[in-house]
């Protein structure tokens, strides 16, 4: 595959709205350049036509102008009761001139009439259209030249040829070309500010439009939050019917999502059964004295415990997979402190609770219980006669869920050793040693942690971080 370029990469990171806005952008920049270029060249080209034809009409004028001597020479004389009637070509340099111009076999200048416009100026009229004009007798002929005091101009010749005459006469219209010019100039400047304008009211309107187009999509974007956090199920479907079936796919997939957790469920549990029962058949087995069955029991014991773990462990990867979960801690919380008050009322200890009702974890509740109920169950084992639980919103997106006892605690090293997999600090207590090491692994699999540190009670501090939701 070729390598792409930075700009490429660039390009491809930018947001559709982006990418929408920059055509956009674009295509305004080409029309806007391209339309005033157009209207500027049709509009110059027209004036361009509306001068030739008033030249045309001119000389026709002085054609009619024209009278042939009768006294064999050749010579010829103007009516000026027939010249143009236009008060321009009366007015000094006025930007509207004539000429009869006579030439010779070699097409030089030998004399002229001109309307009173030229004043004392000479005009001198281009050499290509005068070559033209002679080479085609009658065919009027139209370009461009420098007028009186070199202002730009626009000639029209004929040349006019009588049967009296031996060379023809050259009939010249001429008129100012700066008035249509600064015409043209004005009218880009127009154009250019009214495309402008419209461009950009386009594009302001487009990127509203935008905004107000895609807010579908931010809506999508949310409702996944929503879901990831766990306080809502699915996408709403209330959507324009052409983002509709993204949501319904959507919603598929976190069906499936389900599905394929709950199936994971399923199966850990019937490998649980399935392991299980074989195993307490051999300890039920092995009721003898003997070493081997000792050995068997001991074994199978160790194995029973293997099992549990990996199963738990198995079980709260599966969950913690699962989108949308989302669960109170208090709620999760208040039973268990039931259950222990009940469980070690006989012993004069006590748990108590304050947790707020706002405090929510993403982490299920099966998992929330087990976490808090081993903790629970290990401080009610060691302290004297208090255990306090608390939790707290904290940084970066986390809770933190507090269990305090007034018992004798750890040292550092012991409380390092205590979350080790099978690790009991005391063989003489009930258990397998397994309950902080199930803690941190389920807390560590839903994106938390679990940390042992000294109570303000004197005792053990266990502190469970996980993902608020």
């Amino acid at each position: 595959m070729d390598a792409k370029t930075p700009f490429q990469n660039r390009f491809q990171r930018l947001s559709l709205a982006r990418r929408l806005l920059i055509g956009a952008l674009l295509w305004s920049a080409l029309l806007v350049v391209g339309g005033v270029f157009a209207i500027s060249a049709v509009y110059r080209a027209e004036a361009v036509n509306i001068l030739d034809d008033e030249h045309s009409g001119t000389i026709q004028t002085l054609v009619r102008a024209i009278r042939p001597l009768d006294d064999g020479t050749g010579r010829i004389e103007d009516i000026e009761d027939r010249h143009p009637l236009d008060p321009r070509f009366t007015v000094p340099l006025s930007g509207k001139y004539w000429m009869m111009v006579a030439v010779d076999e070699n097409g030089d200048r030998v004399g002229d009439i001109t309307s009173r416009s030229v004043f004392d100026e000479t005009i001198v009229l281009p050499v290509a259209l005068t070559r033209d004009a002679l080479a085609n007798p009658g065919q009027i002929i139209s370009g461009n030249g420098a007028g009186p005091a070199d202002q730009p101009a626009r000639f029209t010749i004929q040349a006019t040829t009588y049967p009296e005459r031996a060379t023809p006469v050259l009939l010249v219209a001429i008129s100012d070309r700066t008035l249509t010019m600064e015409g043209v100039d004005r009218l880009r400047t127009i154009l250019l500010i009214a495309m402008l304008a419209l461009a950009g009211g386009t594009l302001l309107a487009m990127a509203f439009g935008l905004h107000y187009a895609l807010r579908p999509l931010a809506r999508i974007q949310s409702d996944i939050t929503e879901i990831r956090e766990g306080r809502q199920a699915a996408l709403s479907g209330d959507y324009p019917a052409e983002v509709t079936p993204l949501s319904e796919e959507l919603n598929k997939l976190l069906e499936h999502n389900r599905a394929v957790v709950s199936r994971a469920r399923t199966h850990v549990g019937n490998l649980a059964h399935a392991l299980k029962t074989p195993l307490a058949v051999l300890r039920n087995e092995a009721n003898g004295e003997t070493q081997l069955d000792q050995v068997v029991r001991r074994q199978s014991q160790t194995m029973h415990e293997n099992v549990d773990h990996y199963l738990r462990r198995a079980q709260a990867a599966a969950r913690a997979e699962a989108l949308g979960v989302r669960t109170q801690v208090s709620e999760a919380a208040n039973g268990l402190v039931r259950v222990m008050n009940k469980l070690f009322a006989v012993d004069g200890k006590t748990v108590t609770s304050d947790i707020s009702d706002s405090v929510f974890v993403r982490t299920e509740r099966q998992d929330l219980e087990e976490i808090i109920g081993n903790l629970l169950d290990n401080a009610c084992k060691w302290c004297r006669s208090e255990v306090k639980l608390h939790a707290k919103p904290a940084e970066d997106g986390l809770v933190e869920i507090y269990i305090d006892d007034d018992g004798p605690g750890l040292s550092p090293d012991q409380r390092a050793e205590a979350v080790k997999r099978g690790v009991r600090l005391d063989e003489t207590a009930p258990g397998t040693g397994l309950g902080l090491s199930i803690v941190a692994d389920i807390a560590d699999m839903n994106g938390g942690s679990l940390v042992l540190d000294q109570s303000p009670l004197g005792g053990l501090r266990a502190i469970v971080s996980l993902r608020r939701a």
